[in-house]
């Protein structure tokens, strides 16, 4: 199995996440591309069979810039996916990730975590433990 992490963070927080993702992620043998979104190859994170995004919330409870830019690049290619997503906030109640999970099902796309799996500022070691399980994710 392939699975793509692709992330951006502007704090470190979603970045704790990310790595956290990972972890969970290799403990199952699968195949690992991991990304910022800045710097994510399109070809391989679509060749993958799981996609596991994260993106901290900013402005107005919204996407990260080069994690809007990365996703509206492969949004359109999304159809018959299965995708998760995670995310660092600091203000509101996750309306972020419910947005984007919405972007995701209106794709076509299987969003696998419901609306997502977020940490409050710098993730304790509850939601350490939700993303290394995030990163089993079949």
């Amino acid at each position: 199995m392939k699975k793509a992490i692709v992330y951006a963070s502007t704090t470190g927080n979603t970045e704790a996440m990310a790595k956290a993702v990972e972890e969970g992620a290799r403990a199952t043998g699968a195949e690992i591309y991991f990304s910022t979104a800045d710097s994510a190859d399109e070809a391989k994170v679509l060749a993958s069979d799981v996609l596991i995004l994260g993106s901290p919330a900013m402005g107005d409870e919204v996407l990260e810039d080069s994690m809007e830019d990365f996703f509206s690049k492969i949004e359109g290619s999304l159809s018959g996916k299965k995708v998760a997503i995670f995310g660092s906030y600091d203000w509101g109640d996750g309306q972020w990730l419910r947005d984007w999970a919405r972007r995701i099902s209106n794709a076509g796309a299987t969003v696998l975590n419901g609306e997502g799996l977020k940490g409050n500022l710098e993730p304790d070691d509850d939601v350490i433990a939700e993303c290394k399980a995030l990163g089993e994710i079949q």
